[in-house]
């Protein structure tokens, strides 16, 4: 370890210290000198103290390996005197947080794997530590205003994704590609997210700003499936309006996301189909935005009841893979030579398969043929979430994303005239 990159390491360590000990300190600012455990000036010592104990093993440990000795010594000892000091204070205020312990402790270690370790894991892990400390009074006020079946959704969304999903087979079962066991799990997860994430973003926002939010993470997921469980969401809860105005702006988003890809994956396209996917989005995202601004005003207290019901949400997931399925086994009887027509059938329930094989080909096909195929699997895709948001949705939900879908559809379809008459 060269001079310069020694103090590079070590001014990182007390860096880290210092950091924290600006949050520490902060908190207790009002306290007189010498009445508090430990402030700026003693967690900067830590992180100084951390640096250190990481050169000293360093130094005297052989080349291949450290021991480990010093630092668990040092860990202890100062663990050790800093409780003894924090328990006095506790007892004089009578306070039962251990949490300035855990942060001197976590000082001292990121400060040692700032000198023997990643720079970049100790940094972050010291902006981490600093954010968590210092979001203490925003993550108390919600806890108190958790639920129970808030916590409930969120312990299943984390066991499907961290505990079931990778154990459950992805290799297909069944004739014309078959269905993936993981692919449906992987559905019923992203529906559930989605849900989870807008019934969050109407809590903290309210109904109708809450939807649009939630509709706009959904669409960046699958707007397909956002649709759907907005229209299943409509037939339990008073929010026809607010799930509609999320549904449509999840549409808008989707066009703007296809857009993205398109740009990405195939310039050539990009100006013929630029122009028809904006005032597509734009169009969409304006209705959703009018009737969400009507919804405050008519409803100020609207909200949802459950995260998510997993029931219905495994429904749901099977209805879409299912969709997608009858899909694969329409295209392969049109074969290649019927790629419009493919396009069209995979819109009905995933516009990006269709726009990454299409852009795929495009050395095979003209501009105007690709920007056609993908234009009509977006067209697809906006009919079909309108007749699912008909099907499983209220009358009205159902006919708010029948509006704007036309809306859409009629001002993509003007734009898509203009350019092929070369006025945009």
């Amino acid at each position: 370890m060269e001079d310069f990159e020694i103090f590079q390491r070590m001014g990182l360590a007390i860096a880290i210290g210092a950091a924290v000990g600006v949050e520490r300190h902060w908190r207790e600012k009002d306290e007189d000198d010498g009445s508090r455990t430990a402030g700026i000036r003693t967690f900067t010592l830590i992180g100084m103290l951390g640096g250190a104990t990481g050169l000293i093993e360093h130094s005297i440990t052989p080349p291949g390996g450290f021991s480990g000795i010093i630092i668990i010594g040092f860990l202890i000892t100062l663990t050790f005197v800093f409780t003894l000091f924090q328990l006095r204070e506790a007892i004089a205020e009578q306070n039962y947080s251990v949490t300035s312990v855990v942060a001197a402790m976590l000082t001292f270690a990121f400060a040692v794997v700032a000198v023997l370790g990643d720079m970049t894991v100790a940094s972050a892990g010291g902006v981490t530590l600093v954010a968590v400390l210092a979001g203490r009074d925003f993550l108390h006020a919600a806890m108190r205003k958790l639920r129970w079946t808030e916590l409930r959704s969120a312990v299943i969304l984390l066991a499907l994704t961290f505990v079931i999903l990778p154990i459950v087979p992805s290799e297909p079962i069944g004739p014309f590609g078959g269905i993936s066991p993981s692919r449906i799990l992987t559905m019923v997860i992203a529906l559930a997210a989605i849900s989870f994430c807008g019934y969050a973003a109407v809590r903290i926002l309210g109904s109708a700003t809450g939807e649009i939010v939630g509709g706009a993470v959904g669409g960046l997921i699958s707007s397909t499936a956002t649709t759907v469980s907005n229209a299943r969401r409509s037939l339990t809860e008073d929010l026809a309006r607010p799930l509609a105005a999320g549904a449509i702006s999840a549409g808008g988003v989707s066009m703007l996301r296809t857009m993205f890809l398109v740009a990405m994956l195939a310039r050539p396209l990009t100006m013929l189909l630029l122009p028809v996917l904006v005032g597509g989005a734009a169009t969409m995202l304006g209705y959703a935005y009018l009737i969400a601004r009507r919804s405050a005003a008519e409803h100020p207290e609207l909200s949802v009841k459950n995260p998510f019901d997993l029931v219905e949400v495994v429904k749901m997931a099977l209805l879409l893979v299912g969709v997608g399925f009858l899909v694969r086994v329409a295209s392969q009887f049109f074969g290649d030579g019927g790629l419009l027509i493919a396009s069209a059938l995979s819109g009905l329930a995933d516009v990006d398969a269709a726009t990454v094989t299409v852009t795929g080909m495009l050395s095979t096909l003209s501009p105007q043929t690709a920007s056609l195929a993908i234009g009509l699997a977006v067209l697809s895709n906006t009919v079909a979430k309108a007749v699912y948001a008909s099907a499983l949705g209220t009358v009205r939900f159902g006919v708010h994303v029948w509006i704007a879908s036309l809306l859409a559809i009629a001002v993509a379809g003007m734009c898509w005239m203009l350019v092929q008459l070369g006025e945009l």
